[in-house]
């Protein structure tokens, strides 16, 4: 039986947690983690983080589903019409090389509007789709991945983007 990936929301903070208990029972997951620097008021920290807050992704089949969503401290399965979103293989791949290579590079703003598809075409996102939420400074792009309804801050050179649409207004769904 063919696998896919999916995304699961869990609960806030267990994200590790879940893909632990993922591990233990033999789940394939994949929880994309980043270091960030943490400041307290007496040091600083640098610390691993999940770049999507209460999201892990699961590669499973239609036998796995009830297995899985029974591990404790997942809230649900992401669903888009009461049925399961199928995250593609390549998005997941896309995700892996960016946490992999960690890359921070400027970015060039011409021509590019909000609220257009676009088509990361270079760099360790190569391959991922998205909504060109917002261009912040210099450096940051904001990019929503429509299959997990999530938003995510990458720095990217514009020119390491493609323009594959604009937005249908009658297709954005507000959550």
């Amino acid at each position: 039986m063919k696998k896919s990936w999916y995304a699961i929301y869990t609960k806030p903070r267990s994200e590790k947690r879940v893909a632990e208990q993922l591990t233990q029972q033999g789940i394939e997951n994949y929880l994309p983690l980043i270091k960030v620097l943490r400041q307290w008021s007496d040091r600083k920290k640098m610390v691993e983080v999940p770049l999507f807050s209460s999201y892990v992704f699961v590669r499973i089949n239609d036998r796995e589903y009830y297995h899985t969503i029974q591990v404790q401290g997942i809230v649900r399965f992401v669903t888009f019409e009461k049925k399961l979103v199928v995250v593609p293989d390549y998005q997941i791949e896309a995700i892996r090389k960016y946490v992999e290579t960690g890359e921070e590079i400027i970015v060039n703003k011409e021509d590019y509007t909000v609220g257009k598809l676009v088509r990361v075409t270079h760099g360790g996102m190569k391959g991922l789709h998205g909504r060109l939420v917002q261009v912040l400074g210099k450096q940051r792009v904001k990019i929503e991945i429509e299959s997990i309804q999530q938003t995510l801050f990458i720095m990217i050179p514009m020119g390491y983007l493609e323009i594959i649409g604009e937005e249908d207004i009658e297709e954005v769904k507000y959550w």
